[in-house]
């Protein structure tokens, strides 16, 4: 069985305001505003350029955004949540 991809909304699809150490991400979609911290709104930036799995967003997050201590369980449970929030899709 293929490994998971994941896909965040089309870039229309949210407002981004960076607030100190949370960033706010409206969901037009559901109206519903939410408060992430690192590594969530990185997650969403690059979901939204294409659908990945877990290995290739890790390894994406190391190399783009200096993510060296990143483990693969520490993504998958921020992934389920954000599939949770609406915010990403599980494929």
């Amino acid at each position: 069985m293929p490994d998971a991809l994941y896909r965040g909304p089309p870039e229309d699809g949210l407002l981004i305001a960076p607030l100190d150490a949370f960033t706010a991400v409206y969901h037009r979609a559901s109206g519903i505003t939410h408060l992430l911290t690192e590594p969530a709104p990185q997650i969403l930036a690059i979901l939204q350029e294409r659908a990945l799995s877990l290995d290739s967003l890790l390894d994406r997050l190391e190399r783009d955004y200096d993510l060296a201590d990143g483990t693969r369980e520490a993504l998958a449970a921020r992934l389920d949540e954000l599939v949770e929030a609406g915010l990403v899709a599980r494929l």
